[in-house]
């Protein structure tokens, strides 16, 4: 087994504010903290759009590239926010919250609920209409008269 070493002139703990890390052998080697995801806003990533529009219209050899490269982004980046713009309009480049995709947009649950009290009013109908002939055989058998309904509308 190996005999513990030290450096001199250093603390043989490391502190937690330290970055400092001790490898196999002994020395010592810099950490970096992880990089953190870049998030653009809708008004950057339309600022973002129209200057590569701008850059492609203005002919200029490599004006798209060095956008790309300034703003730090992945040409698939702007064709995405391009298709979510073209698609969406502005409020498509505004951030989303992540995790599943709704199943049903608003505009679908408000369709499905019409549909559905369509369908109730409709089966309500049909029981009412159903209701009706059979007080009018009702009457027939019982040999009662109807009142006639067109008197009624024409004192309205």
């Amino acid at each position: 087994m190996p005999k513990p070493t030290s450096i001199p002139g250093h603390d043989s703990q490391d502190s937690e504010v330290s970055q400092k890390r001790r490898s196999v052998n002994g020395a010592s080697v810099e950490t970096v903290a992880p990089k953190k995801r870049r998030v653009f806003s809708a008004s950057e990533k339309l600022r973002i759009v129209r200057a590569a529009d701008s850059a492609v219209a203005s002919g200029e050899r490599g004006a798209l590239v060095a956008l790309l490269r300034k703003e730090g982004i992945y040409s698939s980046h702007l064709v995405a926010w391009r298709r979510q713009l073209d698609t969406h309009g502005t409020v498509g480049l505004e951030a989303r919250k992540p995790g599943r995709k709704p199943k049903h947009d608003a505009r679908e649950l408000e369709l499905r609920a019409a549909q559905k009290k369509i369908a109730a009013l409709e089966k309500k109908l049909l029981i009412a209409n159903a209701v009706i002939d059979l007080q009018k055989k009702a009457h027939e058998v019982m040999g009662i008269a109807l009142p006639d309904l067109s008197e009624l509308e024409e004192t309205k």
